[in-house]
């Protein structure tokens, strides 16, 4: 929000500076980003009349002109299309420096002296228009200095609001909090009912109450088609950013600035028949007046006639009922949209305007009779005419109005650190335009009907510590006891982990928690998430209930890129509904795609696999002592391949899946290459085996391999896991080395070689008590299994 200090001024008489009162804002939570002033220094420059024009003997483009200016009449040669008997523009004085560096010396053009220069808006930096002299009121006094004459001694602040402040989006708000921050009352400019002089009253439909609940019109016929909007509202719009497009248009922007409340004016020769107020119909669409056809959302909301659309509501009008300049009759109006009715429809539509940002937010819900009396005044006072009444259609039930809030005095204090009573607490939210009624040490008070953000004690509390000052709060040292947590031998630090990925090759990233329905619905995820009150957009409408959905992003995005080797991780929140409400956990996501080393003259490259992401799992697991016994099953998800997928088990609890991804999911994400992926329990492993001295043992060790044939649907695991049973404490470790299918071994069955470590911490084994138990495990193996020993 940019605003005139100016402006301001006029409604709060402050004796305090433009860059006071922009501290007096940011200490009181209305942060102001700059404070910048109107116009460069423009001394030496005047209001100037030329009062004698004719051509330049020598030069067809170029006219001598006499100028009165300070103190005497001068000659100044002039080019500018514009330069005609009686214009005022401003005149550099000889010796002036202006904006760009330029100093005004004396001059021969074409054999003729010139003692001046008569300037345009970029010459003095106050424009962009360059076709001409910059053309000043005839009401301007001749020779007044210029930044006196325009009240160009003036700053800009440019104030950065919060989405909850909306009531400060205009004067008449920012009047309320200055006042309240001073001390100083208001003193607002009068803004008495218009009587009406003509019996045309506008026919209002309210078709969609809930959206539109207030809406409020006024003819006006008769207006002056030639009339000009006069300077000083042209330079409070200027200041503010909005370029003049006429007075009927300036004045509705006006009023928005002024008091915080869009408004809009149609042609009435363009209206048919009355006003009513809907939601749009299924196919139909609209040219708005920045020329776009549109077609409109049934969830958007219209302003039409008995014909068709005229406007979006909140948002912008529409091109066939604009006002233009041979507009003498005009329908004003005034309304109050649900916010709820407007949010994201501008957005969805590529617009941002002023009122969409306005409604979005919450405009003042009964301000719109004011709005319109104002603005009939000013365009009454600029260009003439006749009003008609005013005639005001509201839905009581929808409208909303301020409620009642209760605020304990011990509990302010208590969050203040304060010594507040109760008339001090009262008489700070009174400033503020709040009713406030006592009862000992309770307060209940109800705010202005434009600060919709009131809702609860703690808004209240807030509003006594903005307005008393921030920086005047004693310091006091916050009571209770602090309990320091000291991690655990058993607890695996969350910054060692993710070293330890990095460690490994994989890159981390982050993501948000946020995701598209579609998107979980594409993957399967979707049970259980949890959708968004108020989504930023169709693709973060629901909190993500798996890490796979950013993992899968990140990666498209880089193989778009050509970047087809690589490893990410990401470490984060996941969420989904459960019996006892949402349920949030701490995930860990890897994948993988690409080569597994480089190209090297030692060996071609190989493309990763399934193996390699689960001897990642696998490594750390083993590095950092997690508690459990670690072992995979084979298992089905729907964006996993079938026979390349399989379940994370600790001590035979469920941890996290890892696996290919399915084909089919690839195709459709349209990447050239296939990738892994994992997702684990961040939590679980996170919890370590403490560790235990065991002594070493003072006899070896003995090997034996066996080589095996099983068939293929036996898992490998369960071989591992039968040796251990059958053999006991005895084999220290059984390590499958081999595998094998080929010649010698039936279709089905694949060969598979592992190595028993086996030792007694007793004695030294002799051969027959290796072989009686190498024995023992084959025969279990032979009658669990079906294998047999490879000949």
């Amino acid at each position: 929000m940019k605003v005139s200090y100016r402006w301001l001024k006029s409604w709060v008489p402050v004796e305090l500076d433009a860059q006071a009162v922009a501290e007096r804002f940011t200490l009181a939570g209305l942060e102001v980003d700059e404070v910048a002033a109107v116009a460069p220094p423009l001394d030496g420059v005047v209001v100037g009349e030329i009062v004698a024009i004719e051509p330049h003997p020598d030069a067809d483009r170029l006219r001598v002109c006499r100028v009165q200016g300070d103190s005497e009449e001068r000659t100044i040669v002039c080019g500018a299309p514009n330069a005609r008997l009686g214009l005022k523009a401003p005149l550099a004085t000889l010796g002036t420096t202006l904006p760009g560096g330029l100093k005004i010396k004396p001059a021969k053009l074409r054999g003729i002296r010139s003692e001046g220069m008569l300037c345009s808006e970029p010459e003095l930096g106050l424009g962009e228009d360059g076709a001409g002299l910059m053309e000043l009121p005839a009401d301007v006094p001749t020779g007044a200095p210029l930044t006196e004459a325009l009240g160009l001694d003036d700053h800009v602040l440019d104030i950065d609001l919060t989405p909850n402040r909306a009531d400060a989006l205009s004067v008449r708000g920012l009047a309320r909090e200055l006042s309240a921050l001073t001390g100083v009352p208001q003193q607002p400019p009068t803004m008495a009912p218009v009587p009406a002089a003509i019996e045309d009253r506008p026919d209002i439909e309210l078709l969609a109450p809930e959206d539109c609940p207030v809406y409020v019109g006024r003819i006006i016929r008769g207006i002056d088609a030639g009339a000009e909007t006069p300077l000083w509202m042209v330079e409070a719009l200027r200041r503010s950013g909005i370029r003049s497009l006429g007075p009927v248009v300036d004045v509705t922007n006006y009023v928005l600035l002024e008091l915080g409340q869009p408004m809009h004016a149609f042609d009435l020769s363009r209206v048919n028949g009355g006003i009513r107020v809907r939601r749009a119909e299924a196919g139909e669409g609209m040219t708005l007046l920045d020329g776009r056809d549109i077609e409109l959302d049934e969830d958007m909301l219209l302003i039409t006639d008995h014909e068709g659309p005229l406007a979006l509501a909140g948002i912008m009008g529409g091109e066939g009922s604009m006002v233009e300049e041979d507009t003498v009759d005009v329908l004003l109006e005034s309304a109050w949209f649900n916010p709820e009715a407007i949010i994201g429809r501008a957005r969805r539509l590529g617009l941002a305007t002023e009122s969409a940002h306005r409604f979005e937010r919450g405009v003042d819900p009964k301000l719109q009779e004011l709005a319109c009396e104002r603005a009939t005044a000013l365009i009454l006072d600029i260009a003439g005419g006749q009003a008609g009444p005013l005639v005001s259609t509201v839905e009581a039930a929808h409208r909303p109005d301020s409620q009642p809030v209760r605020m304990r005095v011990p509990a302010l204090n208590r969050l203040l650190g304060s010594e507040f009573s109760a008339s001090e607490a009262g008489e700070l939210l009174e400033r503020l335009g709040m009713r406030v009624d006592t009862d000992g040490d309770t307060l209940t008070a109800i705010a202005p009907s434009a600060r919709r953000d009131i809702e609860i004690e703690a808004d209240l509390i807030e509003e006594v510590a903005r307005v008393y000052g921030y920086d005047r709060l004693p310091t006091r040292r916050p009571g209770g006891g602090l309990s320091i947590h000291v991690a655990s031998e058993s607890e695996l630090p969350e910054q060692r982990l993710r070293h330890q990925i990095a460690a490994r090759g994989f890159q981390e990233i982050l993501t948000w928690s946020f995701v598209g329905e579609s998107e979980l619905e594409r993957l399967d995820l979707l049970e259980g998430a949890q959708a968004l009150a108020n989504p930023l957009n169709r693709d973060m409408a629901v909190l993500r209930t798996s890490l796979l959905p950013g993992l899968l992003n990140t990666a498209g995005a880089n193989l778009r890129r050509q970047h087809a080797d690589f490893r990410l991780f990401e470490l984060g929140h996941c969420f989904r509904r459960g019996e006892e409400g949402l349920v949030e956990t701490q995930r860990l996501g890897l994948l993988m795609t690409g080569a597994s080393r480089a190209e090297h003259f030692s060996g071609k490259a190989r493309a990763l696999d399934f193996f390699d992401l689960k001897g990642e799992i696998e490594h750390l697991v083993e590095l950092n002592a997690v508690a459990g016994a670690l072992s995979f099953q084979p298992s089905a998800h729907s964006w996993l391949h079938p026979g390349q997928a399989a379940e994370v088990l600790l001590d035979g609890e469920q941890v996290g899946w890892l696996g290919q991804l399915h084909p089919a999911l690839v195709e459709r994400l349209d990447w050239a290459q296939t990738a892994f992926v994992a997702e684990l329990d961040a939590d679980r492993l996170s919890r370590k085996r403490l560790p235990e001295f065991r002594g070493l043992s003072r006899v070896p060790a003995v090997r034996r391999d066996l080589s095996l044939v099983v068939k293929d649907s036996v898992p490998a695991a369960d071989l591992v896991g039968a040796v251990r049973e059958l053999a006991g404490s005895m084999v220290e470790k059984c390590i499958i080395f081999d595998q094998y299918r080929g010649p010698g071994v039936e279709s089905g069955s694949r060969s598979l070689s592992m190595g028993l470590i086996i030792r007694d911490v007793s004695r030294t084994l002799k051969d027959s008590d290796v072989d009686d138990l190498t024995a023992k495990v084959v025969e279990g193996l032979d009658a669990r299994f079906d294998a047999k020993l490879r000949g």
